[in-house]
C-alpha cells in the first residue's frame, strides 16, 4: 500500500474573522472547507449573477467579507477571503 501523503497547507484548520464566521460558521476550518461553505451560502442565498454565474453579487454578510457590494468575479473571491484568514 502507498504511504499516506501529509495534508497540504490547504487542509490545515485556520482561524477566521468574525465577518467570515457570519457566513461559513465557527472556525477554525481548513481553507477548502471555507470555500465549500462560501459556495453553499452563495447558492442558497442566490448571490450569483443570473446571466453570468462567474460573478457573485454580495449581500450584507458577503459585502463585509468581499469589501463592498460591487459584484466580483469568482476568481477574485479567494483573494478577498484570504484577508479574513489568520
Amino acid at each position: 500500500m502507498p504511504t499516506k501523503k501529509k495534508n497540504s497547507a490547504f487542509m490545515q484548520p485556520v482561524n477566521i474573522s468574525d465577518d467570515l464566521k457570519a457566513v461559513v460558521g465557527p472556525g477554525p476550518l481548513p481553507r477548502t472547507e471555507i470555500i465549500k461553505k462560501l459556495w453553499a451560502y452563495i447558492k442558497k442565498n442566490n448571490c450569483q449573477d443570473v446571466n453570468n454565474k462567474r460573478f457573485i453579487i454580495p449581500d450584507e454578510k458577503l459585502a463585509k467579507v468581499f469589501g463592498g457590494k460591487t459584484p466580483i468575479d469568482m476568481f477574485q473571491m479567494t483573494k478577498k477571503v484570504s484577508k479574513h484568514i489568520k
